[in-house]
Parts: C-alpha cells; sequence; structure tokens
C-alpha cells in the first residue's frame, strides 16, 4: 500500500490515457494538459480505458517514479470521465487504490466533548 501523508496533493485524471506511456509521457501529459507541475510532489493517478488497472506518478526529490496497479474483481471506482483533473483527499485515495468507492469517503466531523 502506498500511503502518502496529509502534505501531499493527490490529483485523479479523469479522461483515460494511453497506458504505453511512461513517466516520461505522463509527466509532459501533468505540465502540458493540466498546467501542473510533475516535479511538485503531488500524486498524479491515471486511469486506463478498462477498470482495473491505474498509474500514478510522483516526485521523491530525487527521480520520478512510477507505480502500476492491476486490480482484481470488479476494477477500480472511477469517476465520469470527463476533461481535467479531481483532487482528493488521502483517506479517498487510499480507498481508490483499495478498489474501495472513495466517493464514500468523506471528512469526519469532530465535535469538542470535554472530559471530567
Amino acid at each position: 500500500m502506498i500511503t502518502p501523508s496529509n502534505t501531499y496533493k493527490i490529483y485523479l485524471a479523469t479522461e483515460p490515457v494511453d497506458f504505453r506511456k511512461g513517466m516520461d509521457g505522463l509527466a509532459s501529459l501533468v505540465s502540458r494538459n493540466f498546467d501542473l507541475d510533475p516535479f511538485s510532489g503531488a500524486f498524479f493517478i491515471f486511469r486506463s480505458k478498462g477498470r482495473e488497472r491505474m498509474k500514478i506518478l510522483l516526485w521523491d526529490g530525487t527521480g520520478l517514479i512510477l507505480v502500476y496497479k492491476r486490480i482484481e474483481g470488479k476494477g477500480f471506482i472511477w469517476p465520469k470521465i470527463a476533461d481535467g483533473i479531481l483532487q482528493l483527499t488521502k483517506a479517498q485515495f487510499e480507498a481508490l487504490f483499495e478498489g474501495i468507492d472513495w466517493r464514500q469517503v468523506i471528512k469526519p466531523r469532530y465535535r469538542q466533548i470535554r472530559l471530567a
């Protein structure tokens, strides 16, 4: 499991990409199509045309890292295909990576309780 800290930004490309692209092609896509810096340390998630594959591109400060995951079963839960990107929370990313419906993950509401 890949677990980014809460300080990382996580972006999900909503439109499928050509999965023959490697890290350089995906980095170019991030800068050209999304006007974002692929070397910022953010996580960039890309989906395949099918439901079962994802690629994650990130910069760790010394080089680009490309993670490829193929999930078994019914596949990942993707947003509707559209131009652009979505920004995910850490909890939403973790749910997506595990094949859980990330759209059901919401920020918890905290309330203050006085302890005696």
